[in-house]
């Protein structure tokens, strides 16, 4: 009798479907890459690099056939996305197609229905391609599983390509895709773009459908916890532009959870009398996790580019206090279940957890209503707060005291390190805060890691903060890390603007991509 755990069996047959959806004229032999259409460059992209979970490849055909036939007989395009090649993540349900989140419990459970986002695409006339690789449990920052392998970073192997939508954004960084859908619960759209230099867009809840996707989560954790956001991963700020200008306005009709939004229409009020200009703040640090000294050197290297820019002041902003205590709050939000559920799952076929998750993940207690209670309570508390790094109330002789806008968006480190090897990324406090205060926020590239990096700071060996700062302190010092493995990685750094303020979001990330370019730190 065999003793095999039943995951290895489920994976074995997955990835064999996995395979088989792959034409063999589009599979690589040796070294020979053969000139390829859309689809076989996604094709290529995933025997290089594990990034797709499902290949859609003669779904994609039978769609722009669909699509060829429709104009052909009418003239007229299907949509403004007609024939746009997208991706998405694994966890975005497609009729007829798994959606595992790397499970093997949950293989070979097709989807009934699409997920809102997908219909709204396909609608706009959009073609889904694939579906791409993520982290088991969705709750790592590396995109490895035990159904579909681990997924490599095609600028530097050695290197995480980021989590959760880490084979999204390799399969937009390979051109597999023109423009890639994640979501983002503690930094798993930001994270990947960075990993892969390349742009990320996270919004807050409502304004991107995000309903009908699989989590391995109870049905309706996310209402009382943490919510996860969908949103693009793009080569450009204008690939954002064009989905989002097409979705923001009609998301409403598709998402139960999607609010009225306009895009193209700046959300905070501008003086008539008053012309002001657009503030930048600068936020080095969490205050619980020193940045290494490449990390502290680009964000300069950005702000210094900034104050060349006419129209744009750049502000220091003080690092709040209530900052720091973001990341345990969202920890107890995401733990509110003692992941008892997504135990279950993974004892159901005695499947093993990857390496990051191996001394992060155990079943542990369900929190009382009580104990949520108080968990958002002290989220209350940190929201008013941290309303004062947006706001100021200017002296007023009036008796009334009026507030008015502080900055309009902040740039602060997406991680305090460089992109580090597989199984050691470090201190995600730096993007899940921003999505326990729900908060806009996006990735910008800025340019690779340089021989010149390498000389920056000493060993760090300075007051400890945290056990994360240790940690962190192990990414940059020599006798725990060669820091060669970072040359020619990109360097990134994140963008952040208030509550649903996305067109201030994509105001702010265009001004710095601008500006990156202008002063031509960014270094091909």
């Amino acid at each position: 009798m065999s003793t095999e755990p039943a995951y290895k069996a489920i994976a074995r047959k997955k990835l064999e479907q996995l395979e088989s959806r792959i034409p063999k004229a589009w599979r690589l032999e040796g070294q020979w890459i053969p000139t390829a259409n859309r689809l076989q460059r996604a094709a290529i992209c995933h025997q290089l690099t594990r990034c797709l979970t499902e290949p859609l490849f003669e779904q994609a055909l039978d769609r722009a056939s669909e699509l060829d036939a429709h104009f052909k007989r009418t003239g007229e395009t299907m949509g403004p996305l007609h024939g746009l090649p997208i991706s998405v993540k694994d966890t975005y349900d497609i009729k007829g197609i798994d959606s595992t989140t790397g499970l093997a419990c949950l293989a070979f459970k097709p989807a009934t229905e699409n997920s809102p986002l997908v219909d709204l695409l396909l609608n706009l006339g959009a073609i889904i391609v694939a579906k791409t690789n993520i982290p088991q449990t969705l709750g790592a920052l590396d995109s490895v599983n035990n159904l579909f392998g681990r997924t490599l970073n095609p600028l530097n192997r050695k290197l995480t390509p980021g989590g959760s939508s880490g084979g999204e954004g390799v399969l937009v960084a390979m051109r597999g895709s023109m423009i890639g859908f994640g979501t983002d619960i503690g930094g798993s759209i930001r994270i990947p773009a960075m990993c892969l230099g390349i742009y990320g867009f996270k919004p807050s809840t409502g304004r991107v459908p995000f309903g009908g996707q699989m989590s391995g989560s109870v049905p309706g954790k996310t209402r009382v916890s943490l919510q996860p956001v969908a949103g693009p991963i793009a080569r450009s700020m204008s690939d954002i532009d064009v989905v989002m200008r097409e979705i923001v306005p009609i998301a409403e009709l598709y998402g139960e959870d999607s609010i009225p939004g306009q895009w193209g229409v700046s959300e905070t009020p501008l003086s008539l009398t008053k012309p002001r200009k657009f503030t930048i703040g600068v936020l080095p640090s969490d205050g619980r996790i020193q940045p290494l000294p490449p990390i502290t050197n680009v964000l300069n290297e950005v702000a210094q580019a900034l104050r060349k820019v006419p129209g744009v002041e750049v502000v220091e902003v003080p690092i709040p206090k209530a900052l720091g205590d973001c990341q345990r709050v969202a920890n107890e939000l995401m733990g509110l279940d003692g992941a008892g559920h997504m135990a279950d799952l993974l004892e159901s076929t005695s499947e093993p957890l990857i390496p990051w998750l191996q001394t992060r993940f155990k079943r542990g207690t369900q929190k009382t209503l009580a104990q949520a209670y108080a968990t958002q309570g002290r989220r209350s508390e940190i929201e008013k707060e941290m309303m004062k790094m947006w706001t100021l109330s200017p002296p007023s002789t009036s008796g009334f005291q009026s507030r008015v806008r502080r900055v309009d968006a902040i740039i602060h480190p997406i991680a305090p390190h460089p992109i580090p090897e597989h199984d050691r990324y470090n201190a995600v406090g730096y993007t899940s805060s921003w999505v326990l205060l729900d908060y806009a926020a996006g990735t910008v590239p800025v340019r690779k890691f340089t021989e010149a990096d390498l000389e920056l700071g000493k060993e760090m060996d300075g007051r400890i903060l945290s056990n994360w700062d240790k940690r962190n302190m192990e990414l940059w010092n020599s006798n725990t890390v060669d820091r060669r493995v970072y040359l020619d990685s990109p360097l990134s750094i994140q963008v952040i603007a208030p509550r649903l303020h996305e067109n201030t979001l994509f105001e702010a990330m265009c001004i710095i991509d601008r500006a990156i370019d202008a002063d031509i730190i960014y270094d091909d």
